[in-house]
């Protein structure tokens, strides 16, 4: 019989729930179907800290470690390493910082949520990698590892055997690519199905869309969160700098200066993400030629359409079409 997939999931207290539970459960539910299909588990799983038994969480509610991260019998085939403040402290200490080297040595993936990629940096396994973490954190994160390349904008990203994943929920989405990376697309579907989650999206889909981006808006941004709701209603439009300058009654240079103060994207780049947004949901929902997305998303050809999944999304449409259309199997 094929020897289940170690998963150690590494938990430092206080630890986020959610870093923890997201990921074990989808997970445990890849072994419960394949018990149901009368198969071996694919996945054991073990949740380890610093020290055996209770592990206090940011939600209040405790978990339990069966395994120390320094204990030597510990193999994991993947260590995952869970978000929360205590993977983002300052002050941890050089035993738990080797103990987390050793283990990585052992492990054939080595990955994180959230804020954990602020242990793996720390212990400096990040060393030379593009990595991710929650939005929020990434200017932190920058200041204190200046060295390493982060993308605030990907929800997970692959590079060679560390794998980072951003805030939160996220790692569902990172524990679903496992699953489909070990056991298939189908297998993965079947997993979120049973979740009632989609088979989410992939590593270079933003964390933040356009359209969020304007329905979070701060007071400082809201002068122009009407503005931003009708480009994103209207992205086949003329959404040039000098008409987006012409409806807030001001001109092209003093529009720009203002809009990327506020928002922190010039307006161009807000517009190209919100088209993306647009086209991303068309490609999911529906079987519309791609010439009809680009036309209807404002792109002026399916080229450069194409051109600009490829620089914020590291997909193209064809490609984002074919593993992630809804249409493709009727099912999340």
């Amino acid at each position: 019989m094929k020897t289940p997939h170690h998963i150690v999931l590494a938990a430092i207290p206080p630890t986020q729930m959610l870093d923890v539970s997201g990921p074990a459960d989808v997970f445990a539910v890849a072994n419960a179907l394949a018990h149901e299909r009368g198969e071996p588990p694919p996945y054991r799983i073990t949740l380890a800290a610093p020290h055996v038994g209770p592990i206090d969480t940011t939600s209040g509610i405790g978990l339990h470690a069966s395994h120390r991260l320094d204990d030597p019998t510990l193999k994991p085939d993947t260590l995952l390493v869970a978000g929360g403040p205590g993977a983002r402290d300052l002050k941890l200490d050089d035993h738990l910082l080797t103990a987390m080297r050793r283990l990585a040595g052992r492990a054939s993936r080595v990955g994180s949520v959230c804020c954990g990629a602020f242990l793996l940096a720390a212990a400096g396994l990040l060393d030379g990698s593009r990595v991710t973490t929650h939005w929020s954190l990434v200017g932190d994160f920058s200041r204190r590892f200046p060295g390493i390349d982060v993308d605030g904008d990907a929800l997970f990203v692959v590079s060679g055997k560390v794998h980072t994943a951003a805030g939160i929920s996220a790692g569902i989405d990172y524990a679903l690519f496992l699953v489909e990376q070990d056991l298939g697309r189908l297998h993965a579907l079947d997993v979120a199905r049973e979740l009632v989650v989609f088979l989410k999206r992939p590593g270079g889909q933003a964390q933040f869309s356009a359209e969020l981006a304007t329905q979070t808006a701060t007071a400082a941004q809201a002068r122009f969160a009407k503005l931003q709701s009708w480009i994103c209603a209207h992205v086949d439009a003329d959404l040039r700098v000098p008409r987006l300058a012409e409806r807030m009654a001001m001109s092209p240079r003093n529009f720009t200066r203002r809009f990327t103060d506020a928002i922190g994207v010039a307006p161009s780049l807000y517009v190209q993400r919100a088209r993306i947004d647009a086209a991303r949901r068309m490609l999911s929902e529906g079987h519309s030629p791609l010439e009809r997305v680009a036309q209807r998303c404002g792109f002026p050809s399916v080229e450069a359409m194409r051109l600009t999944f490829l620089r914020h999304l590291a997909v193209t449409p064809q490609d984002f079409r074919a593993r992630f259309s809804s249409a493709n199997d009727g099912r999340p």
